[in-house]
Formats: structure tokens, C-alpha cells, sequence
């Protein structure tokens, strides 16, 4: 099959399904991610234990969906005054990916396939399809990551971005090199099963400047590697895919702030994700907010 963007065919050689939705990060200050579980489970979410990442920069828990999809709650483990100046320990933590980064919802990640090999390279295909449609999109090679769980059981996995100022409104790619299941706690089944009834994500919705909406949207395209179900002057939604297809697809919105609420969130926010919805089982409730970034429910059309 020929993934098609807005403007051309992809040949054969860049048709690697880029398009899987791996999950959503979720940030909040130094030290606190007990506390940031405590915020989820109020809000419905059955919580897991996570661990500390390579390095010890950061910790996290997690919150897993039926259709394979789950949320990272991140904190750095210190902050950065924790660390000497000038030290190693204070250059690792003053250059992570996510140190500029404000709380709330600030990345999100597709499934990558965790392969070192030049021809199934995630990234070499991205920058491939970025030159022949012209979207300027760039990713960086994939660099090995890892975790330990708190049972001490060693993850590991690879890991591309985006270049440039581009990363929480493009996705990163995570792909294993240990088997998924110890990334992902899906089993057993009872780890899916949250107070809210969600199901999986309903939508992420990212927001960009009018002056940027067109070059995100082909960029994104670019990435996603097919061509948009719906597009507006102010609105493009991509049709994603999920690890276990249960309900409706997730969908990427991507769109131009609509009020001086999203306008606002646009200025003082390091990313562009400003909302995630989940796919709940029973009745359309009202939006609910962490902390630091929007929630809504979406009820399933169909069981």
C-alpha cells in the first residue's frame, strides 16, 4: 500500500507505518510525580508505577488504555539548582529534551520499530518524504533510551525527534528493543480498566499560530505519511492508529487557536498539545483539567 500525502505519492521505500499512536506525556514539577498520580486518579485514571529513566534525570508513572496507547506522568527527579554548576549531572539536566519545557501536556509519541538498520530507519524515511514534498521536515537519527522498572527489570529502546523548535506539536518516535509488553503494562487486563470508564484517546488536539498553521500541517503530513481526513483553513485532522484497534481511531487535530483562552496558552506554553481527549464508555461529560492541561471525554459510539 502507497501512503499518499496532500500533494504527492510516497514510493514504496517510505511507506513504513509512521502513524501509530505510542503515547502522550504529561509534565509536572520537579520531584512530584506521587503527586501528579494522585491528580490522575482523581480524575479517573488507574495509575501504575513507572521507574527512573537512564540516568537518573527523570521518573515517571503510568497510566495504560485498553487499545494500547498510555500516559506518561514525567517530573524531573531534581531541579536543576539540585546539581552543581558546571557539573556533568547539571550540563545532562540543563540540555534534556524537556528542561525548557512548562508543566502540562508536552509531547507526544508514535511507535517506532526500534531498528538500527539504515533501510527501516524512522527518521531516514520522515526526512525522505520531507525532501519530495517539501515540508522542510527534519528528524534526528534514533539514539538509544532505556528505563529500569522498579522490579529492576532493564527497558530499552530507540528514540527519534524532531529537529528545530518543532517538538510537542510534531511527534517523537519510541521504538522498542526489548519486547513492548515491559514497556507497557497492559497485562493484566484489570491494568486497563480505570474508574472513568476510558477506553483509549479519543483526540489530541495541538494548536500553532495562523503565520505557522500551513507549515505544521505539511509537516505533519510529512510524518504521518498520509494525507489528512479533513482540512480546513484553521483545522486538518489525521486519522491515527493504535497498538490494539478497540474502538474508533484517534484522531490529530491540529488547528489555529479559536478564543483568547487558546491564544493565550499558545504565548506562555513550550508545547502545542492543549488538549487530550479519552474514548469513555457511557454518557458526554464536562472537560476537567490537571493541573497544568485540559481533559475531555468522548463516549464511544459503539461497544
Amino acid at each position: 500500500m502507497v501512503y499518499i500525502s496532500s500533494e504527492t505519492e510516497y514510493p514504496a521505500k517510505m511507506t513504513l507505518n509512521t502513524r501509530t499512536l505510542d503515547h502522550i506525556v504529561h509534565l509536572t514539577p520537579p520531584g512530584s510525580v506521587e503527586e501528579a498520580s494522585r491528580q490522575f486518579r482523581d480524575l479517573g485514571f488507574q495509575v501504575l508505577p513507572g521507574g527512573t529513566h537512564a540516568g537518573g534525570l527523570t521518573a515517571n508513572a503510568l497510566v495504560v488504555f485498553d487499545d494500547g496507547v498510555y500516559l506518561e506522568l514525567i517530573s524531573f527527579t531534581h531541579p536543576a539548582s539540585y546539581y552543581p554548576p558546571g557539573s556533568p549531572e547539571r550540563k545532562l539536566r540543563d540540555t534534556h529534551t524537556w528542561a525548557q519545557k512548562s508543566p502540562g501536556w508536552i509531547d507526544f509519541a508514535f511507535l517506532g520499530n526500534g531498528s538500527h538498520k539504515e533501510s527501516e530507519s524512522i527518521s531516514k524515511t520522515i526526512n525522505e518524504r520531507g525532501r519530495q514534498d517539501g515540508s522542510g521536515v527534519l528528524y534526528d537519527p534514533e539514539q538509544d533510551g532505556g528505563r529500569t522498572r522498579p522490579d529492576g527489570q532493564i527497558l530499552k529502546w530507540l528514540i527519534s525527534g524532531p529537529q528545530s523548535d518543532r517538538r510537542g506539536v510534531l511527534p517523537f518516535f519510541c521504538g522498542d528493543v526489548t519486547p513492548r509488553s515491559l514497556r507497557v503494562p497492559g497485562e493484566p487486563p484489570s491494568n486497563t480498566v480505570h474508574p472513568s470508564a476510558a477506553r483509549g484517546i479519543a483526540y489530541v488536539r495541538v494548536l500553532a499560530n495562523a503565520s505557522s498553521f500551513d507549515a505544521v500541517s505539511r509537516q505533519l503530513t510529512s510524518v504521518i505519511g498520509k494525507k489528512s481526513i479533513s482540512s480546513t483553513d484553521n483545522q486538518v485532522v489525521w486519522e491515527l492508529d493504535t497498538v490494539h484497534k478497540q474502538h474508533e481511531s484517534p484522531l490529530l487535530r491540529l488547528e489555529v487557536p479559536a478564543d483568547e483562552e487558546e491564544d493565550g496558552f499558545l504565548q506562555t506554553s513550550s508545547s502545542g498539545i492543549y488538549e487530550v481527549a479519552f474514548r469513555i464508555k457511557g454518557e458526554k461529560r464536562a472537560s476537567q483539567t490537571t493541573p497544568y492541561g485540559k481533559v475531555s471525554w468522548v463516549p464511544i459510539e459503539s461497544n
